[in-house]
């Protein structure tokens, strides 16, 4: 799954590096048998944001996109479309948002929903249901960050909030410090692993691709 997600960041076009992160031999040893560029990061990090900041330290790059190893699926254009959101230096933190039709999933608490002002910078997060168009549409979050690499360092400094304690995202954290969070409209929406049942449906799904 890992070489997955970092062959497809590798076909975005707006990345200078991609590096994949982690504190376990065994991630080391198969990112180092496919070819990728990694890094040992401390085992102390309590997420996988800090371990990002981590190897952030050693660039010179002025943006840094967080893409995490449970999205399979994702497709370079999605990366390039947060590069390109935070060329302006007054957006902190941009992530990813897609349309989903599916109303059953609104009381799925894997999968996060989002909703944002007029000028697209988010207002709310939450693994429960929010406030969307009866039996339309929700805003489904997509979980890639991309950070001012000076306001990911601060971020990592600021102590885990309330509401992130509670329902265990940080982007909960940026908002309840009065940090603004740009969402950026995505056409594609990938499925990511956040369960068992998540692998086996993404198998059948390249399994049917592949055909």
């Amino acid at each position: 799954m890992i070489q997955r997600v970092y062959e497809a960041a590798c076909t975005a076009k707006n990345l200078e590096s991609v590096v994949v992160a982690t504190d376990d031999e065994r991630i080391l040893q198969a990112a180092q048998n496919f070819g990728a560029e990694v890094r040992m990061t401390s085992p102390s990090h309590r997420s996988g944001t800090d371990r990002v900041a981590e190897v952030a330290l050693e660039t010179q790059s002025p943006i840094i996109i967080n893409i995490q190893g449970d999205e399979p699926l994702i497709q370079g254009e999605a990366i390039d479309e947060l590069v390109e959101a935070l060329q302006d230096e007054d957006i902190p933190m941009a992530t990813l948002a897609a349309k989903e039709d599916d109303m059953n999933l609104l009381d799925d608490s894997n999968v996060v929903k989002v909703v944002f002002d007029e000028k697209s910078f988010a207002l709310n997060f939450s693994r429960f249901p929010l406030s969307f168009p009866a039996s339309e549409y929700f805003w489904r979050h997509i979980g890639i960050y991309g950070y001012q690499k000076d306001f990911l360092l601060k971020f990592c400094r600021i102590p885990p909030s309330r509401r992130e304690k509670t329902e265990k995202l940080e982007q909960l954290r940026a908002l309840e410090n009065g940090y603004r969070i740009k969402i950026v409209e995505s056409s594609h929406s990938p499925l990511s692993v956040d369960t068992p049942e998540d692998i086996i449906r993404i198998e059948n799904l390249l399994k049917d691709v592949n055909r």
